[in-house]
Parts: C-alpha cells; sequence; structure tokens
C-alpha cells in the first residue's frame, strides 16, 4: 500500500497558491490557512477546493494491556462507547452534527483484547494484516457511500495511550535515551492516571520497550500497537492511494499513521494535524513528524473529535481563497 504513492496535483496547487497571494486582503493576513489551501487543493486535485462531504472513521478495539490497570476506566468502557457513537450520543457523534460529517463506526476487536504488550506481541503477523486490512476497506466502504472529500480518523479502545506511547518510544529510540527515559517522555495520563498510577503505566510502557527492541516501523505497530491503530494505518494509507486529504486527530491515531512516514518518508504528505492534545507525547510526536496542528485547545479525548474540531478551519480556508476576490477582479491595481 505504501508503494507508487501518488503525489499531489502541483498545477491545482500552483493556481490555489497564485489565487491566495491575489485575493482582497494584506499579503500573509491568511499565511496558515492560505497554506491549508493549498495542502487541499493538491490533493482533491481542483482549482476549486471545498469541504462539503467530511466523514470520520472512527476504529474500535480492546487492547490486553488494560489487564495492567493502565487506565483510569475498566476494559468494558470501549464497547459501551461503541455503543454510544452507534446511538448517535457520543462527542464525536455531536461534533459531526455540527460540522456536518458522517460518522461510520468500525469494530475491529472490541471483545478481542491484543495481546498484552508487556509480555507478548500485539498482534500476529495475519492479525495484523487483517486489521490494516479492516481500515482500508473502512476507506472504500466510505467512497462507495459518501464519496468524502475530507476524511477523519479517530479510535476508541481503553489501554491505547499505553499502546500509542510504546510505539512512539521504538520508533523514536535512539542510543543515548534509556527505556526509562523514553517511557517518561512519551507517557502521559491518557484516561487520566496520575501519581503512582502513571509512574506504573511508564513502567509498564518502559518494559514493552525493553522486550521488543529495535524493529521496523510497521513491526513496532504489529507488536506494540493494537488493532485500531493497525486500522488507522490502514485507511490513511488507502485514503493517500485514493488522493483522499485526512485530518489526523490526537495522540493515538497521530501514532498510529507514524510508523507509514518512517517506513516511506513522504507517505503522510496527505495528511494534517487537526489539534494538539493535552497529552506530552502528542506534542512530541508532532514534533518529530514537523507537523503544525490547526488548533491546541488541549483536548483529551479521542473518537476524532479535535480533528473534526478542525474540519471547519479547513473549509474556511478553502473558501477565503475560492469565494473571495482578488484585486484585479475588484478593479484594484
Amino acid at each position: 500500500m505504501l508503494a507508487e504513492l501518488p503525489v499531489p496535483d502541483e498545477a491545482a496547487r500552483r493556481a490555489v497558491a497564485e489565487r491566495a497571494s491575489q485575493v482582497l486582503r494584506p499579503a500573509g493576513a491568511f499565511e496558515r490557512l492560505d497554506q491549508v489551501a493549498v495542502w487541499l487543493a493538491g490533493w482533491q486535485r481542483s482549482t476549486q477546493p471545498a469541504v462539503e462531504r467530511p466523514v470520520v472513521l472512527v476504529f474500535a478495539a480492546d487492547h490486553g494491556v488494560a489487564e495492567e490497570g493502565v487506565s483510569a476506566y475498566p476494559a468494558e468502557v470501549t464497547a459501551a462507547m461503541v455503543s454510544a457513537v452507534d446511538s448517535g450520543v457520543a462527542t464525536v457523534t455531536a461534533v459531526a452534527r455540527q460540522v456536518g460529517a458522517v460518522v461510520r463506526c468500525d469494530d475491529v476487536g472490541v471483545g478481542m483484547p491484543t495481546g498484552n504488550i508487556r509480555t507478548h506481541d500485539a498482534m500476529s503477523a495475519d492479525e495484523f494484516d487483517a486489521a490494516v486490512d479492516a481500515g482500508a476497506l473502512a476507506v472504500e466502504r466510505a467512497v462507495e457511500a459518501d464519496r468524502p472529500d475530507l476524511l477523519v480518523l479517530g479510535e476508541l479502545g481503553i489501554g491505547n495511550t499505553t499502546a500509542a506511547a510504546a510505539v512512539c518510544g521504538l520508533l523514536f529510540a535512539d542510543d543515548a535515551t534509556s527505556s526509562a527515559e523514553a517511557a517518561v517522555r512519551w507517557t502521559g495520563p491518557g484516561t487520566g492516571v496520575q501519581s503512582a498510577a502513571l509512574d506504573h503505566k511508564r513502567t509498564v510502557v518502559g518494559d514493552v520497550l525493553d522486550r521488543v527492541g529495535r524493529v521496523e516501523p510497521l513491526d513496532v505497530l504489529r507488536r506494540a500497537g493494537g488493532r485500531e491503530l493497525a486500522a488507522i494505518a490502514g485507511a490513511a494509507a488507502a485514503a493517500r492511494q485514493r488522493s483522499i486529504p485526512v485530518v489526523l486527530d490526537g495522540f493515538i491515531g497521530t501514532a498510529a499513521a507514524a510508523p507509514l512516514a518512517l517506513a516511506a518518508p513522504g507517505s503522510l504528505d496527505h495528511c494534517i494535524a487537526g489539534h494538539c492534545s493535552a497529552e506530552p507525547g502528542h506534542r512530541e510526536l508532532l514534533a518529530e513528524l514537523g507537523l503544525e496542528p490547526l488548533v491546541r485547545l488541549d483536548l483529551r479525548l479521542g473518537e476524532g473529535t479535535g480533528a473534526l474540531i478542525a474540519v471547519p478551519l479547513v473549509r474556511i480556508a478553502a473558501a477565503a481563497v475560492t469565494d473571495v476576490a482578488t484585486f484585479a477582479e475588484w478593479g484594484l491595481a
């Protein structure tokens, strides 16, 4: 899925960048939003970029590492939250209604916890491939049903901030940093663990780093991630193959996509960071990937909610170029 990746339409990018430089406002007044409009134009392959059919794909799965007591909530909450999404009473569905997005929730492993990553690999090779394929198939179904012009990728899974921290610690390991130090860098409170519980969570992550060691980026995701993380990676790769722009959500969603960037540099060029969450590892990860978030609201929910909140900014960025007259069109030199 990472072979022969399509590149953005440079003619569309140039046209929108040129128009952005000529519309009725001081040069650079909307610089960051103009950059977003250019990015959107390139991947939509259009000189008239717009966000009319946003879709959020939420992937849910259980984690064996939850048995280590790394979350403030029991594993059963994952299934309850899937039910809330399906019933339209979750935060992601409420936000989606406000921004005009379709929500599709995929159960890729609820009731089938991964291996406890402290002591075992999360998935076998076959299980990993199935989870990646599930993410890609979710994109294909969305394309057929909704024709999305922008995708948001979200997740649900008690214990998945532990998996995300382990994935990041393995991806960005260096010889000068011990596993314990890396665990502190990447492991945050997640659902709200503090004090001794947070120290324990960091110990668990450090144990994962010691167990797995140095492996290839996608094998990091198989050995220390989760089924919903693998599905997000598959969805991000499938979106790239179809040239669909993607808004990444928080720490977990970004960690899920990060192995793609290391396995095939440039493979996340069709993605932007919707927000920077309150999870300390998210700030570190965005810096490692060179991604600048659109908003900083110290959110720490997941589900795709932070990325959804950024969708109106992407819509505004496009409209502020395509719907605004240029100086020439308005008869000004």
